[in-house]
């Protein structure tokens, strides 16, 4: 996974390179152009383009790797800065036509996205740690007693509510007793099911005790835990076929959760086009913004998300208990990026861009929504 990483980041790497145009050390000026034979009068053929100097050393080609790769030169370094305190000026810079002195919000987003997960690959990863079997089956007879108290509650409901539906004295019921009553059993078949569901689970555990678990996986283990659950949908009846194929998948949870993680690996481009109609939604009846503006100003916020959970990742694994300051931090960081971003690239008013973010960030959790619907679908639903 660490190697696909890697490959992936170089490829991006190059990829966003090839979108961005020329722009290396040139050299000394040689007179004519080595690939058209035009006259050159500067550090650029105006013919063709090419830089007037042609390097033949082992060093540049190193250095060219490097430069397509990285993208060290002084775009990025004027680039990132306005990307972190001022992302609206940016954004309206880039739309408006000045672009040479910044890279692309394409190739910077491509170039982050793929960096990030070649970094959060090598990130150490916390053991998950789970309570031992016997405390598990131990807090499993816990849960079974309090779903047998909820279930004698129930029935003694429901028959405080039967007694009123038909009362003593021969009275015709009201028609409140008898909605009661139809609340109180809906309520008692549902409390009954979660306590077979619950016993189930206990004499499941029990067995993996005594017997072992026939998959192989340790008993206890989230990769267990999650192949029971997938193998209770599996045979739900009422299940569709796409939970089915899901349920299929998750039965071995180490290799589901590879695919998944290629699967966003491969696709996380589709938040591109799943966030852009959110934020033309709010501009319908602005006059002057295309889908090209709002496609800038995605690219640019995502690639800004993507630095931002590198650091608090980066954080989160240096500093020990740091995690959860860090993660308040960026949460807070977040909606005052985005009131920045659509301040300053849309030249709002403060009230304007207000209600804006707030509907930006409702956006943002249907626009995740709908993306990891698509990642379990496309690494797992086939």
């Amino acid at each position: 996974m660490d190697l696909e990483a890697a490959g992936g980041a170089v490829t991006a790497g190059i990829i966003a390179g090839a979108i961005e145009k020329p722009g290396g050390r040139a050299g000394e000026p040689h007179g004519a152009c080595a690939d058209c034979g035009a006259e050159v009068t500067g550090n650029f053929c105006s013919n063709c383009g090419q830089a007037a100097h042609v390097h033949r050393t082992l060093l540049h080609l190193g250095e060219e790797l490097l430069h397509g790769v990285m993208h060290f030169d002084g775009r990025l370094w004027r680039t990132l800065p306005l990307l972190i305190t001022n992302p609206g000026r940016l954004t309206r810079e880039w739309v408006q036509g000045r672009r040479t002195r910044y890279v692309s919000p394409l190739a910077m987003f491509l170039f982050t996205l793929f960096v990030m997960f070649f970094a959060l690959s090598f990130m150490p990863h916390q053991a998950v740690t789970l309570p031992s079997l016997p405390q598990q089956i131990e807090a499993q007879k816990t849960a079974i007693a309090e779903a047998e108290q909820v279930v004698a509650a129930a029935r003694q409901e429901v028959a405080a509510t039967e007694a009123a539906v038909s009362p003593a004295d021969g009275s015709p019921p009201s028609v409140d007793s008898g909605a009661r009553a139809g609340v109180a059993a809906g309520v008692l078949a549902g409390a009954e099911a979660a306590l077979i569901g619950e016993k189930a689970k206990l004499e499941r555990l029990q067995k993996d005790a005594i017997e072992g678990r026939k998959d192989g996986l340790t008993s206890g283990s989230w990769q267990a835990q999650v192949a029971d659950v997938a193998a209770s949908l599996g045979t739900d009846g009422q299940t569709n076929g796409l939970t089915k194929t899901v349920a299929k998948k998750l039965k071995n949870p180490d290799l589901a959760l590879y695919k998944l993680q290629q699967t966003i690996y491969k696709f996380a481009f589709l938040l591109v086009p799943l966030s852009i109609p959110f934020v033309a939604l709010m501009f319908l009846w602005k006059r002057g913004f295309t889908l090209y503006d709002h496609g800038v100003f995605v690219l640019y916020s995502l690639t800004f998300m993507s630095l931002l959970l590198m650091a608090v990742v980066l954080v989160a694994t240096t500093l020990k208990g740091a995690g959860a300051a860090a993660g308040t931090i960026a949460v807070m960081i977040v909606p005052a990026h985005m009131f920045a971003q659509l301040k300053g690239a849309y030249s709002l008013k403060v009230f304007s861009t207000l209600w804006r973010t707030i509907a930006l960030l409702i956006f943002c959790e249907i626009a995740a929504t709908l993306f990891i619907v698509s990642i379990i679908y496309l690494g797992l639903g086939h």
